[in-house]
């Protein structure tokens, strides 16, 4: 069981049994508030978990020695709330209702602006239609007309595939990035409630995109979408694909945030998003 505050617990997967259900009451579409988010990058962020006396859950973690706290069901009582900021460096993920929240009891609210999600209609990626979109359309036209591709779901049979296409783009990086977030989220695709589907050219295993339905309900949370270099368009395959296959039903796809990355930001803005899911920073 999840202690109470101030106690704390690392994350493992017992703990979806009671997580689980607390983020399907939230009426909140942030991406972080998912179980398999928390767990899967509960090594990123340093995550631990508490239980308010209300029942509610607080999540603490670290970025770059950075300590923060994160309360998905919004601020608590004044008293709890002013310890929780004395003890870390700010509240993160906060909402935007919550945010004006915070601002009028006293505290500093700052956007998050690379932690925004983006989010897409899902119709739209599914046609890649408009004059925004022609490029992109262009791109999928030019790699259906050169490489005899497949996109099947993810399935215990797959894995290994799914799990070969990461160790190809670990093998093509630099760095690891969300590489260990990646693969544990391959290897418990089930038990984690995740479901996406595998890219193949010619039988050979070149791309992937896996996530999870989000609790708010409409809309699909892709937590990772990765394929091999040397396909031009793999990227516009995949997404239009999946999403044409999911329009029924989830109406978005919220495709998370480009944690500041120019590269990332250029990529996902390419695919014109809809909005964002803002994000803010408090602090005392």
């Amino acid at each position: 069981m999840i202690p109470l505050y101030p106690e704390t617990t690392e994350v493992t997967l017992q703990e979806k049994e009671e997580l689980a259900p607390f983020f399907s009451s939230i009426d909140e579409r942030i991406s972080e508030f998912t179980f398999a988010n928390i767990y899967l990058f509960r090594y990123t962020h340093n995550y631990r978990l508490s239980r308010l006396p209300d029942d509610r859950i607080l999540i603490t973690g670290s970025d770059d020695g950075e300590s923060f706290f994160i309360l998905p069901g919004g601020p608590v009582e004044p008293t709890l709330l002013e310890e929780l900021f004395e003890r870390f460096s700010s509240m993160k993920c906060v909402s935007e209702r919550f945010a004006k929240v915070l601002e009028r009891r006293g505290y500093r609210v700052t956007e998050d602006r690379d932690n925004f999600d983006y989010i897409f209609l899902t119709e739209g990626l599914g046609s890649l239609s408009g004059r925004k979109m022609h490029k992109k359309k262009n791109l999928y036209n030019r790699f259906v007309s050169t490489w005899n591709a497949t996109l099947e779901p993810i399935d215990e049979r797959r894995r290994a595939q799914v799990l070969s296409v990461l160790e190809r783009w670990r093998e093509e990086r630099e760095d690891g990035g969300d590489y260990r977030a990646a693969k544990e989220g391959i290897e418990l695709f089930g038990e984690l409630g995740l479901e996406g589907s595998l890219c193949c050219i010619d039988d050979t295993p070149v791309g992937f995109i896996l996530g999870e339905p989000h609790p708010c309900g409409d809309t699909f949370l892709v937590h990772f979408r990765k394929s091999v270099r040397g396909y031009t368009g793999i990227a516009e395959f995949v997404l239009k694909t999946f999403a044409e296959r999911i329009k029924e039903r989830f109406r978005y796809i919220n495709m998370e945030q480009d944690l500041g990355r120019e590269g990332l930001r250029q990529a996902k803005l390419g695919f014109r998003p809809t909005g964002f899911v803002k994000k803010f920073r408090a602090y005392r």
